[in-house]
């Protein structure tokens, strides 16, 4: 099971769990229609055009409504520390919510308690409290951006928005040595893909893999089109895909996406998303490692 947790802008929307189905104009998850948008929505709009291409298990998504308050996120930590044992995921990919870094550390710990941990995946926020809280190691994947690593690789930082200037100020050509930086101070999970103008993919301190074609640097000012990335990094991993290879395959099918429908700043992510059907279909095995579970693929 692939289990997505995270937080929405909805402040009247209760915890709800269950199977992503989507429509023509919103995603429904137990009863609920969720509106396509950047955030947690879009991570779970990519990975389940993954499952959907796969012919896999779709995502489990566990939502609540938070619009800054912390009530929502509170309920949400609250719930996976409770359940997580009984839930059972093979992979876990949590997105944003209000840092909390006591609650944080309570999930860890009941994690790992359990029989299996499941592969672990954060971005967002809470990627900042799993580095806040020293456990960043405990991770498998982290997918930062080029600030984000620029707070990884930053030992005093508790959140992005108090790192050092030298360090916020950052491009992402200087993403090699924080990269190094992040690892050496235990900031990073197993595996960083740093997205950017260029993307890094990074193992125990070494860059393994970069993916900069085709470049489509408009991408860069649409909201939400890091999160699709990190999406489909957890629904390729949970078909059993490596996770270097799930990295370069989700970094490569975003800029195709963007590529093959022309992206202006106008465009919304939801629209990038529609174009991976068919950027599965044209370029999915014809990459590098993609093809390592055949009996998967639905050409």
């Amino acid at each position: 099971m692939l289990l997505i947790a995270g937080i929405v802008p909805a402040p009247d929307l209760p915890l709800i769990k269950g199977e992503v189905k989507a429509d023509n104009s919103s995603l429904i998850i137990d009863g609920k229609s969720i509106a396509y948008a950047q955030g947690t929505s879009a991570m779970l709009s990519s990975a389940l055009a993954v499952t959907k291409h796969l012919n896999i298990a779709p995502p489990q998504a566990l939502l609540v409504g938070d619009i800054g308050s912390g009530t929502g996120s509170h309920f949400l930590y609250r719930h996976l520390i409770d359940n997580i044992k009984k839930i059972s995921p093979d992979v876990l990919a949590l997105h944003y919510w209000m840092p909390h870094l006591e609650l944080m550390k309570e999930l860890c710990s009941v994690i790992k308690q359990l029989d299996k941990k499941p592969i672990m995946i954060a971005d967002a926020a809470s990627m900042y409290t799993a580095k806040a809280v020293g456990l960043a190691s405990m991770f498998d994947i982290f997918t930062p951006d080029s600030s984000e690593i620029a707070f990884l690789a930053d030992a005093d930082a508790i959140h992005p928005a108090y790192i050092n200037q030298h360090l916020f100020s950052c491009d992402i050509s200087k993403a090699p040595e924080l990269i190094q930086k992040a690892y050496e101070l235990k900031g990073a999970a197993k595996l960083l893909l740093v997205k950017g103008a260029i993307d890094y993919i990074a193992t125990d301190g070494k860059i393994v893999a970069t993916v900069e074609e085709p470049n489509v640097p408009v991408l860069e000012c649409i909201g939400g089109t890091g999160d699709t990335i990190t999406g489909m990094v957890a629904a390729f991993v949970h078909a059993e895909l490596e996770p270097e290879h799930a990295a370069i395959i989700s970094a490569k099918a975003n800029r195709a996406a963007g590529k093959m429908m022309g992206v202006t700043p106008k465009t919304q992510v939801k629209e990038i998303i529609n174009y991976y059907p068919q950027v599965f279909q044209e370029n999915l095995c014809s990459w590098s490692g993609v093809c390592i579970r055949e009996e998967i693929i639905n050409d």
